[in-house]
């Protein structure tokens, strides 16, 4: 008990009542002040909320306008472009077939190298052919030395003999041909080959003389960049070697420039050569018709041997006459 007279200072919490627990809240309603911090906090979290509610909304909706703005602007780029990409894709087809084409072309290209490659290799056999039988047939010829069959630059050379077999100047330059027709590079070649045996003289010579061109014809001695060429065929040449003989023994004594320093020398000979092509072809004709006359010949004593030996058989005589004349029936 307490003692009378003591002065009881112990009182009772006025907020808590005694219970000695009170929260931070319930102190501050009985005291009538508001948490203003607890509500700034709250106040400062809703508008976080809210900001961002409001954010991701805001959000959505740009990546949904975002979402058509883009389908819309692929839609127009694709509309304004749909020509050009079917303008392409008839360039890409169009390109495949081009190409394909060029494909076919190549094998048909290669097809053709191969078959020309085997004509040029028949074309060198035959040209071997030629030169193995030039070299044969002018071994022949009298008084005209022939060398082996070059490696290069020309095919032989040739040379008149003197009185010991010796060999003499000029040598000349043999390259036989036997194509269709002698073209102007072979001349130039021809030119080039003679100028690199530093002779003066080179022939060309065709197998035929349909292989010859009219200007080849025309012209069959002459003088191309500073060489005197011969334009002739294998039937043609030995009589020419005989027609050039005293002209090549007067560039032996007076020297190469010879027939350079006589050109009228050198027309003439040109046109010796056509002349005698021409009386050439009149003696074939001449020849044909010789022929001709012969076998017409033949023909007709042929005819005319048969009825002289018709004419020269006995009559058979008639049937009375082998009978003595007296007609015989069939019971006789």
């Amino acid at each position: 008990m307490r003692q009378s007279g003591e002065i009881n200072d112990a009182i009772e919490c006025p907020l808590c009542c005694g219970a000695g627990k009170l929260k931070r809240t319930e102190i501050l309603d009985r005291l009538g002040v508001r948490d203003f911090a607890r509500v700034a906090q709250l106040s400062a979290e809703e508008a976080f909320r809210l900001l961002t509610q409001k954010h991701n909304h805001d959000q959505q909706g740009v990546w949904s306008r975002f979402d058509i703005e883009l389908a819309k602007r692929t839609a127009e780029i694709k509309e304004r472009h749909k020509d050009e990409l079917h303008s392409a894709q008839s360039d890409r087809d169009n390109l495949i077939r081009r190409v394909e084409d060029c494909l076919r072309e190549v094998a048909q290209l290669r097809e053709r190298n191969q078959q020309l490659e085997g004509e040029m290799s028949k074309a060198a056999r035959r040209g071997k052919l030629e030169e193995i039988s030039f070299e044969e047939e002018a071994r022949t010829w009298v008084g005209i030395a022939v060398s082996e069959k070059l490696p290069k630059n020309g095919d032989y050379v040739l040379a008149y003999r003197d009185p010991s077999g010796a060999p003499l100047e000029p040598c000349i330059l043999v390259d036989n041909k036997d194509k269709a027709t002698v073209t102007e590079g072979d001349i130039r070649k021809l030119v080039r080959d003679v100028k690199e045996r530093r002779s003066m003289v080179g022939v060309i010579v065709a197998r035929e003389e349909s292989q010859l061109r009219q200007l080849d014809r025309e012209r069959r001695w002459g003088q191309e960049d500073g060489i005197w060429v011969l334009r002739t065929t294998r039937h043609w040449l030995p009589r020419d070697l005989e027609v050039l003989k005293p002209v090549f023994e007067r560039m032996r004594t007076e020297g190469p420039d010879f027939l350079q320093r006589n050109s009228s020398l050198a027309e003439e000979v040109r046109r010796t050569f056509i002349d005698l092509d021409e009386i050439e072809k009149e003696l074939k004709k001449a020849a044909k018709a010789i022929d001709a006359v012969s076998d017409l010949t033949a023909k007709y004593r042929s005819r005319l041997q048969a009825l002289c030996d018709t004419a020269a058989s006995p009559k058979v005589a008639p049937k009375a006459e082998r009978n003595g004349g007296i007609p015989q029936t069939l019971g006789a």
